[in-house]
């Protein structure tokens, strides 16, 4: 694989990190989650949500990294982060359930606690 097909395949691969990172997070607010499951995820599955965003956004820093010198990179870096935030919100308001591929775990967790909170 010649180098400049490596740097595009991790370029690609920040760019994808970017978006499941932006998601994650997004995922992690209530509003969002009322949006995408139909009720609000459980703290615990909120605070994960957000730290496997966190973590997906690291990624794609450190992929941007080692494509590109510093400075390059975090321009690069920040670009993904803003096509990124852009895409999540565009789907929110288009078809939010789109996102519960990112967190397939979350579906049962709340519709058990619907159906608990519901007294069926």
């Amino acid at each position: 694989m010649s180098e400049v097909m490596l740097a595009a395949c991790l370029l690609s691969a920040a760019l994808v990190s970017s978006v499941a990172g932006m998601a994650w997070l997004a995922l992690s607010m209530p509003a969002h989650a009322r949006q995408v499951w139909g009720g609000a995820a459980s703290a615990m599955t909120s605070r994960t949500l957000r730290w496997i965003g966190i973590a997906g956004l690291a990624v794609a820093l450190g992929l941007c990294l080692i494509v590109d010198h510093a400075s390059m990179a975090v321009l690069v870096w920040a670009m993904a982060l803003t096509g990124a935030s852009l895409l999540v919100a565009f789907t929110l308001t288009w078809h939010p359930q789109w996102l519960r591929v990112l967190a397939p775990w979350v579906q049962a967790a709340t519709a058990a606690s619907t159906v608990e909170g519901s007294g069926t």
